[in-house]
């Protein structure tokens, strides 16, 4: 259990997680998403985004997706010192089975938890101490 309640908010809408290839320009329709995450690495472009985002056209064509995710975030901003967030919450969730992602900007974290999980996800962690707000 964190030392402090550690507060959480449910994000509303489903989000999905999308892989590209590592050469792809940034989709113009990423950026109408209240949340969005772009990473590029040497392998591959990863977005999260709204799942209202993308045309279904060009999901059906060429990108792998991964729908049906819930964002979770750790209200901040959290102190660089700050030490087991993330180790904490995902621990509490693997022993109940949940798989987590999770999404780190400079001030919090984020963590999506798929859709079906979500109501045993913000169980476990309120029986941990943590506050979940809608």
């Amino acid at each position: 259990m964190p030392e402090k309640a550690l507060k959480m908010k449910l994000l509303k809408g489903k989000y999905m997680v999308c892989r590209l290839d590592k050469d792809d320009i940034i989709p113009e329709w990423v950026k109408n998403s209240e949340f969005y995450s772009i990473t590029r690495t040497s392998d591959e472009l990863s977005i999260v985004c709204s799942e209202e985002n993308i045309p279904d056209s060009i999901l059906n064509n060429y990108i792998r997706c991964e729908k049906d995710w819930r964002i979770l975030k750790i209200e901040g901003p959290l102190d660089f010192s700050l030490i087991g967030i993330l180790a904490s919450i995902s621990t509490i969730l693997a022993q109940k089975g949940i798989s987590i992602f999770a999404v780190s900007t400079y001030e919090t974290d984020y963590i999506l938890v798929k859709n079906k999980d979500i109501d045993s996800a913000i169980a476990a962690l309120v029986s941990e101490g943590y506050e979940i707000m809608n």
